[in-house]
């Protein structure tokens, strides 16, 4: 007589359903954490528009100190439609002359579509952050983070997605 033994093959059906519960929680809690991510790579572009900014500013401050009118620093304030972000480069005063203290204030909004989802045009402005720029003793100036935005302004990107530098 001559029996032969069956080896078992494959996983049982235990082991696929543990592998398969494994997944999911890790999928459950990385969703969210790549979602936040996504939305503060999203808010690049506000940040590259400010950059922009405060070197046209601090050029124009060095070679000619502080102008009589904000719109003399030449900075594109208009609305930059791109991507999924639109951003609009504000200045505060918007114009005239700059504050008796020799303080700019420069501002970036986007649409708050960017970490609710949908169309950015049909969202709301939302303030993003604001920069506000002084001088130092040397000539050379120095730039805070200010979250939100100038006056009347009520709405505010949620923290978790400024910059480190600018999160209160």
């Amino acid at each position: 007589m001559h029996t032969t033994s069956k080896s078992q093959r494959g996983f049982t059906l235990i082991e696929l359903m543990i592998v398969i519960a494994i997944v999911g929680v890790l999928a459950a809690i990385a969703l969210p954490a790549y979602q936040d991510y996504i939305v503060r790579s999203k808010m690049s572009e506000p940040l590259a528009a400010l950059a922009e900014a405060k070197t046209t500013i601090a050029e124009y401050v060095a070679a000619n100190g502080y102008p009589d009118d904000v719109t003399s620093f030449g900075i594109n304030t208009a609305y930059r439609p791109g991507g999924n972000v639109m951003v609009s480069l504000e200045m505060y005063p918007q114009s005239g002359p700059v504050a008796a203290d020799g303080i700019v204030y420069v501002g970036a909004e986007v649409f708050d579509t960017v970490w609710t989802g949908g169309d950015p045009e049909l969202g709301d402005p939302v303030s993003f952050f604001q920069l506000s720029g002084s001088t130092n003793a040397d000539g050379s100036m120095t730039w805070e983070c200010i979250p939100g935005w100038g006056p009347g302004k009520d709405y505010a990107v949620p923290n978790k997605y400024l910059p480190a530098n600018c999160r209160g």
